[in-house]
């Protein structure tokens, strides 16, 4: 298994945090990463951000139309994982606030 920590997940990381707009993160995630694969991150940061609001694994399913594998994963993330939902969802809830 590859080390995520290295320089390339680095440059990869650091192209990402450059980018200056929604469009320029639609442009280049449409370039480096499939249609499915955009989605299916969507749907897992849909997910934890119901999560973290209490909302039941069936209703999860319905309203993201994921499964429960994907919900059970994404849940063990947010309760033993590195924090970066947590990171994520508080920053994505300060920028609606304003």
């Amino acid at each position: 298994m590859q080390k995520l920590h290295c320089e390339s997940v680095d440059r990869l990381f650091q192209t990402i945090l450059s980018l200056q707009s929604l469009e320029e993160c639609y442009a280049y995630f449409e370039d480096l990463c499939t249609i499915k694969e955009i989605l299916d991150m969507s749907q897992r940061l849909d997910t934890a951000i119901l999560l973290s609001k209490g909302m039941s694994y069936q209703k999860i399913a319905e309203q993201v139309a994921v499964s429960s594998a994907t919900i059970g994963r994404v849940s063990k993330c947010l309760n033993y994982g590195s924090g970066g939902y947590q990171k994520a969802i508080a920053r994505l809830a300060e920028s609606e606030e304003v």
